[in-house]
């Protein structure tokens, strides 16, 4: 995902994640470890689900 992107799904300017970024590095950092979160979950969801349909068709 671009800066752009994230700026786009935070409702920012691509030039204030930027700034955070420069000058509120611990900001950044945890909005950062939202979207890597978030990402975590989606995979985790779709290997839950792979594995349940795997589960199924063994029945």
């Amino acid at each position: 995902m671009t800066q752009r992107d994230m700026a786009g799904i935070l409702d920012l300017d691509v030039k204030t994640l930027r700034n955070w970024r420069k000058h509120k590095p611990e900001l950044y950092k945890k909005v950062m470890q939202g979207f890597k979160l978030e990402e975590a979950l989606k995979e985790a969801k779709e290997h839950y689900e792979k594995l349940e349909k795997i589960a199924n068709e063994v029945k």
